[in-house]
């Protein structure tokens, strides 16, 4: 499991204070008001920076870091993810998971318990999440999380299972 959890991704200078606009990663676009830091991962290195202001602007947040004054400053911070600890992330309620948590895990179907693939990526699309599963033979499904499926995550054994709904793998 990843120690910090992304909660962003800045996409461009706001303003002339050193302020970012930000694209929230998480399902709880409020949660930054709570924040006092987070790490801010560029190509080099990981970076602990301090929040001054949080304010809301549409579907972004505009944050304000203490390390940083000028546009100039954070110019060169477009695409940069933004990380919390996860001893610092939102509670999840019971059968929620981090995405992060669920990527590459393998999954079985509940038929056979079969080896279907590896879980490769959540596609939220707004109604419910759709999981992207990599079969062994480098196809790829994709599979709505839904009751239908049936799916049963268990994070210690590092693995999903589910019910393939017919049609999904010919």
């Amino acid at each position: 499991m990843e120690d910090r959890l992304q909660v962003g991704v800045i996409t461009s200078p706001h303003g002339v204070h050193g302020e970012v606009k930000v694209y929230p990663t998480t399902d709880d676009m409020k949660r930054f008001s709570k924040l006092k830091e987070v790490y801010m991962q560029t190509k080099k290195e990981t970076i602990l920076l301090h929040v001054r202001s949080v304010k809301y602007q549409k579907n972004m947040v505009i944050l304000g870091f203490k390390e940083f004054t000028t546009m100039n400053d954070v110019e060169t911070l477009r695409q940069c993810p933004l990380l919390v600890d996860r001893k610092d992330a939102v509670k999840l309620k019971k059968d929620e998971y981090f995405i992060a948590d669920l990527i590459g895990l393998k999954v079985y179907t509940d038929l056979e318990g079969e080896l279907t693939g590896t879980l490769s990526d959540v596609l939220q699309t707004g109604a419910n999440d759709v999981y992207e599963i990599k079969l062994e033979d480098n196809r790829v499904i994709y599979v709505p999380a839904i009751g239908d499926s049936n799916i049963e995550v268990d994070l210690k054994e590092g693995c999903i299972k589910l019910h393939v709904l017919p049609g999904l793998v010919d």
